[in-house]
């Protein structure tokens, strides 16, 4: 296990234990060495969760495809040897040599060669002398791609896709811990559920044990006695159901744990879900313009939309440069100096009256398949402009939405409370009128029933309320 889950509850390697519920006392399970808190889940989930993991791997694919791009750029070496010799006669022995070095700068090439052509053979154009020619120069287009060209277009769209991967690795943690967090309450709602009910069974086996003492002194009527075993044995049943579904939901929390050597864990029998205390249970109000705020910049769908319209906006001026007419020009200095320092006449030297020079032209006449390319590109900028303002609606709306689910369980916990205290009121006037004779064994029963019934359900608002927070803030694109 993790050094950060021996600080609490340890869990354990799956299949080593069953989850069982405890047999402790409620003041006994309250001990903190064995509560499973929040943040101590959070930070197991974040941590070791295999498709948290996986969402990592997101941006190492992005990263991936820039150097991929890059690739485009890399200085190219090429060599080319060709000899043919028949009959005692050198037809020809050609060698050429090439380094190529893209540049950023207007989409031009530097190129540097070398050349050796020699033979009887050889087309008089590209004969050179003894020890060859040697060349500098340079590649530019002047029309279509002087703005932007494909390897450009394709380096530029695979940096902003980095910014995609990366929106789209946080929108699968937060979608992995929203699924956490709420079987996290879930298994709290269980928990809860639980423990009252086996402190009601607990209640009524003390009254049965006590009622059948005062019947055989002949203090209670024999039938109170029926009635109070048949509470107990009703409440043992609803125990019992309680039990298997504290067990499935510890298994279902169980799912999200897993150790760094990606080894599933689960949960331990013994350990107990954190209490929530009053700060926990409070929203605060200024937060929610916070949330908007944060949410109208950093939410991971709307970073993953603004990628994919700053990708169309690349390729939307790729497009448009395909619609110039291509003209390269290639001009090159040429030399017959083999090396450094060897003497060479300056006429066959470095100069502006030795060159190579080269136009290279082309344009459709028509340019149909580039027009209607970028009219594509087009339509679908306008598609995605709409989808952005419809999602920035709809986060905005659902931020609202669960902020007033937030308002609505925050005022019913305020009546619960109140209510079970009134509830525990009526049931401590019932026990002081059964005891003087003025009441009957039916009534105690029927309230102290109640009572757990709004105990359960102020627990089950408790979890309502945090599974809303949860989503608040899963709304709002963070944790």
């Amino acid at each position: 296990c993790s050094s950060v889950i021996s600080a609490s509850a340890q869990l354990q390697p799956a299949g080593t234990t069953g989850v069982q519920p405890s047999s402790k006392t409620q003041e006994q399970v309250m001990d903190s060495s064995q509560i499973f808190s929040v943040r101590l889940f959070q930070e197991i989930v974040l941590k070791n969760h295999p498709i948290v993991r996986q969402a990592t791997l997101l941006s190492a694919s992005a990263r991936a495809d820039v150097m991929q791009a890059l690739g485009k750029f890399d200085p190219l070496l090429e060599s080319t040897f060709d000899r043919k010799e028949f009959g005692n006669t050198d037809y020809y022995s050609n060698w050429s040599n090439q380094l190529k070095v893209p540049l950023w700068l207007a989409g031009a090439d530097l190129k540097i060669g070398y050349d050796h052509f020699t033979g009887e053979n050889v087309n008089p154009q590209y004969i050179t002398p003894e020890q060859g020619l040697s060349s500098v120069g340079i590649s530019i287009p002047i029309g279509q791609g002087f703005i932007i060209d494909a390897r450009r277009n394709v380096l530029r769209q695979s940096k902003i896709m980095m910014r995609y991967a990366e929106a789209e690795r946080v929108k699968q943690i937060l979608s992995v811990w929203y699924a956490a967090v709420s079987d996290y309450w879930s298994w709290y709602l269980a928990f809860t559920e639980y423990m009252l009910l086996r402190e009601g069974v607990d209640l009524a086996t003390t009254r049965f044990v006590a009622l059948r003492g005062q019947t055989m002194i002949g203090d209670k009527p024999p039938i109170d006695t029926v009635e109070a075993r048949i509470t107990v044995q009703d409440r043992q049943i609803q125990l019992a159901k309680l039990s298997i579904e504290l067990n499935n939901r510890a298994l279902l929390l169980s799912n999200h744990l897993w150790d760094s050597t990606y080894s599933p864990l689960e949960l331990p029998g013994d350990a107990i879900p954190e209490q929530p205390n009053e700060k926990m249970l409070k929203p605060e109000n200024e937060q929610i313009d916070t949330l908007i705020s944060f949410a109208s910049v950093q939410h991971p769908n709307l970073q993953m939309l603004r990628a994919k319209s700053a990708r169309l906006e690349v390729e939307r001026l790729y497009r448009r440069e395909l619609l110039k007419p291509r003209m390269n020009l290639t001009g090159s200095l040429i030399t017959a100096r083999d090396r450094f320092g060897a003497f060479n006449p300056h006429y066959y030297d470095i100069a502006w009256r030795n060159y190579k020079f080269g136009v290279d032209f082309s344009l459709p006449l028509f340019l149909r398949a580039e027009r209607g390319k970028l009219r594509a590109v087009k339509i679908q900028q306008d598609q995605l402009d709409l989808d952005l303002q419809q999602t920035d609606r709809e986060i905005r709306n659902d931020i609202l939405t669960s902020y007033n689910t937030l308002l609505a369980y925050r005022n019913q916990l305020e009546i619960q409370v109140a209510s079970i205290d009134y509830q525990q009121q009526l049931l401590d006037a019932e026990q002081q009128k059964y005891a003087l004779g003025e009441s009957t064994l039916f009534l105690i029963n029927s309230r102290e029933t109640k009572l757990i019934d709004m105990k359960i359900k102020r627990a089950e608002m408790i979890a309502g309320y945090q599974k809303s927070l949860a989503k608040l803030y899963y709304n709002a694109g963070t944790k």
